[in-house]
């Protein structure tokens, strides 16, 4: 077989050479140890916890070696592509504070490796498919969709493996003639691999799951599909080499692709990138764990935790504890550091499936929120409300200084407070600092009639002195509750019932629900001075 005027017969507008490819994308000038990272989503529009999961490990492995980390449009598939979807990976990442050194932009590419997307890549691909040609590993196959059909049915019934390999490889061995003949007749071809009957075995040292052994690929896979556009195994494998990428990072479910990749590695003649494949993320379902799903789990999606107004710094927080079996140990040991300063680690990830826990997830956001000063939290609150509740955007604007003093509250205490976790349930939560949403939600104590409410407001706004620090306030509310027949001392109240009607617990949360709305708020000292006196009087008037 002439596989060189096979080649041109195939490819006869390809006059480049691989070794003019790499002239024009040379090995990267980085320093010795620096790692070369990357993402590679699709461009369906839809932007999973997965492709965040995938890529926090590619930009700490890059960036803590001093190399680069970019974003490659894995578009071969053009009927997934939905209009915007590149920039809704963009944006996603923008908000969860990844960002690209290089790669894909929303009106072209940033950088030298480019293009960054692989449609745009095909005269690339054409140059290593017709070098393949050349040296007999590929040739054009003929096999029509039923055609396969029929072959898979037959493989099933023989209890054979599926596929197309050895005697099932019809067109392996067509002549130039007949090859011209079927082109010329317009019959659709796709370029294979020419694979190789063998029982070996292939070894790779996976960073992740440590040495993986499989069977040799011997399959005759596709390399080009019949528009000339590659499959991501042909494509993943040319990028990765001339981007110069130092690892890969990807799910398990590409784990049974592996010989595929490393035979056209091995084929070129490059030295394959160190491979990194990640655990399936799970959530707990009954008494055992499941796949997270698009159709049914909602916090698949990353629009899930946008839409809540999850901090992007809790989703990186509880992302490494994930990713990390030692990043909680570090954080308890460092509860002020920067995330970022933790030295994140391969060999510290697990190859079980990750869990995805949001009753986790929403507990290290209250502590992610409690670390940070209350100026970052009205601005990053603000932010989101701008999205997701213009209304309450104008109240923040509205009233900034309130706002403020309000996020303060609690915050100094021996034991701080932590009741914000998201920043939609934070407008719930501050609802009660403005008139604008203040509403009563919970119902006062049992133990308090209402005779003993107007009775209560009517003295506590009597004796109310605004200036009053908090012992002198605390003194009148105590005077008032023993007055009232109430125990000063809930103890007395729990030993002796029958003598009290309640306790100062029941006054309290009786004046609580009239200034906030809600039985659990934070101090009503400390809430009265924020709303001011003419609020407070004004809401505890109504109860008179």
């Amino acid at each position: 077989m002439d596989y060189i005027r096979l080649a041109d017969i195939l490819f006869p507008d390809v006059t480049a050479s691989p070794e003019d490819m790499e002239q024009k994308f040379p090995p990267r000038s980085l320093p010795e140890g620096a790692c070369v990272t990357r993402i590679g989503p699709s461009p369906t529009g839809f932007v999973h916890l997965g492709n965040l999961y995938n890529a926090l490990i590619g930009e700490r492995i890059a960036h803590q070696s001093g190399g680069v980390f970019y974003l490659r449009i894995e578009d071969t598939d053009n009927k997934r592509e939905v209009e915007g979807a590149v920039e809704t990976v963009i944006n996603a990442m923008n908000y969860f504070g990844v960002h690209f050194d290089e790669g894909a932009v929303s009106d072209g590419d940033n950088g030298s490796y480019g293009p960054y997307r692989q449609r745009q890549r095909k005269d690339i691909y054409h140059v290593f498919a017709k070098h393949l040609v050349q040296r007999g590993l590929a040739y054009p196959c003929f096999l029509t969709a039923e055609e396969i059909d029929t072959l898979r049915e037959q493989q099933t019934a023989a209890k054979e493996n599926p596929g197309i390999y050895g005697k099932y490889a019809k067109y392996r061995d067509t002549s130039i003639e007949e090859v011209q003949q079927l082109i010329a007749s317009g019959k659709e071809w796709v370029l294979r691999y020419r694979g190789t009957e063998t029982d070996e075995y292939i070894s790779v040292n996976d960073a992740i799951r440590g040495k993986v052994e499989m069977p040799r690929n011997n399959m005759d896979f596709v390399l080009l599909k019949s528009d000339g556009i590659p499959t991501y195994h042909f494509a993943h494998v040319v990028d990765d080499h001339l981007m110069r990428s130092t690892h890969v990072i990807r799910g398990e479910e590409w784990l049974s692709s592996l010989p595929m990749h490393v035979e056209l590695f091995n084929a070129l003649g490059w030295q394959q990138p160190v491979y990194c494949h990640t655990a399936t993320l799970m959530k707990l379902e009954g008494t055992g764990k499941r796949k997270l799903s698009k159709r049914k789990d909602p916090e698949l999606a990353l629009s899930y935790y946008q839409q809540e107004g999850i901090s992007p710094d809790a989703i990186w927080e509880f992302l490494l504890t994930v990713l990390n079996s030692n990043f909680e140990e570090w954080r308890l040991a460092d509860p002020d550091a920067d995330y970022k300063d933790f030295p994140y680690s391969l060999s510290k990830m697990s190859i079980s499936g990750a869990l995805v826990d949001l009753d986790k997830l929403r507990n290290i956001s209250k502590d992610v929120i409690g670390r940070m000063p209350a100026e970052k939290i009205r601005e990053s609150w603000l932010e989101w409300c701008d999205e997701y509740n213009k209304d309450f955007a104008e109240l923040i604007r509205k009233y900034p200084e309130r706002t403020l003093a309000a996020l303060n509250v609690g915050r100094n205490a021996a034991k701080p407070r932590k009741d914000l976790e998201t920043w939609k349930q934070a407008c719930d939560f501050m609802s009660f600092y403005y008139d604008e949403t203040f509403k009563v939600t919970d119902e006062m104590p049992a133990e308090c009639d209402e005779a003993t409410r107007k009775q209560f407001f009517a003295e506590y706004l009597a004796s109310y002195d605004h200036s009053d620090d908090s012992a002198a306030w605390f003194d009148k509310v105590k005077a008032l509750t023993d007055k009232l027949g109430f125990a000063v001392k809930p103890k007395d109240y729990k030993k002796n019932p029958d003598q009290f009607k309640g306790s100062i617990v029941h006054i309290t949360n009786m004046l609580r629900i009239a200034l906030t709305g809600h039985a659990n708020a934070p101090d009503i000292h400390e809430v009265s001075h924020v709303l001011g006196e003419d609020i407070v009087r004004a809401r505890l008037a109504k109860w008179c």
